[in-house]
């Protein structure tokens, strides 16, 4: 679908991007030929992924904590010593767990909050402030969850994520004057690393809550993303695009 030539000279951030979805967005950049730099965490398995993706093109892994505003900060300054400029940035870290809502514990919110709406904040506002703002251009995709309807096993996240999809809109009319878009990609269940931490029992019989009857794949996730940064989106900003296989619109997440 998309020319191998795509994002040529374009710079790419993508957070998260040591495994699962994140990984399958920062290899298919690499495959049009963007210059990707990933973040997270964990610098060891953060150096180990960056190599491998090195393979398809210019890669570097940065380790940032993006609930601290400071690291997010050293993480935008060694972009521009090394690339000089950001064009695009995709918010794709984040973490949750399951939980019914009265088990969910004062340290449980705060990490999935911080995570998930603050960490995307500090990372939009000063990637803008460094770099977006400045040059007049740059695009935003986050990635968040299924909302839809609620998010029901996992209020925490559901709560979180929401913010960031009004965050998307708010952003977007903010700053469409100032060359930026912004807009969402909203995942359904994917088979990636990310359903690791659920227990077996909840993911028993998961597709068969879903329309389509199968879960997606990272790749599928990537695509989208790949689609909403690129000039053929030119004229999409605020928006939030569900890849879910229609589980908005029937089915339940989890058994309750």
């Amino acid at each position: 679908m998309f020319s191998q030539n795509l994002f040529q000279d374009q710079v790419v951030l993508v957070t998260g991007g040591r495994s699962g979805i994140g990984y399958a967005i920062a290899e298919q950049f690499l495959r049009h030929g963007a210059r990707v730099f990933i973040a997270s965490r964990k610098a060891e398995p953060l150096a180990e992924a960056a190599e491998k993706l090195a393979a398809l093109g210019p890669c570097s892994g940065i380790p940032c904590d993006i609930r601290e505003p400071e690291q997010v900060k050293a993480l935008a300054a060694a972009i521009k010593a090394e690339a000089g400029r950001l064009d695009i940035l995709v918010n794709n870290a984040g973490g949750q767990f399951p939980s019914p809502a009265e088990y969910i514990s004062d340290k449980g919110w705060l990490a999935v909050i911080n995570n998930n709406l603050n960490g995307t904040w500090f990372m939009t506002r000063t990637m803008a402030e460094v770099f977006f703002l400045p040059q007049k251009s740059g695009s935003v995709v986050n990635v968040i969850a299924n909302v839809y309807r609620g998010f029901p096993g996992m209020a925490h996240t559901g709560a979180a994520r929401a913010g960031v999809d009004n965050l998307t809109k708010s952003l977007a009319v903010e700053w469409s004057r100032k060359g930026i878009r912004i807009n969402s990609v909203a995942p359904g269940f994917i088979q990636s690393s990310g359903l690791d931490q659920y227990p077996p029992h909840l993911l028993q019989g998961l597709a068969d809550h879903i329309p389509m009857q199968r879960l997606g794949t990272v790749e599928e996730v990537a695509g989208p993303v790949l689609f909403l940064a690129s000039p053929m989106a030119s004229y999409i900003t605020g928006e939030t695009l569900y890849v879910d296989g229609a589980n908005r619109l029937w089915g339940s997440p989890f058994p309750l």
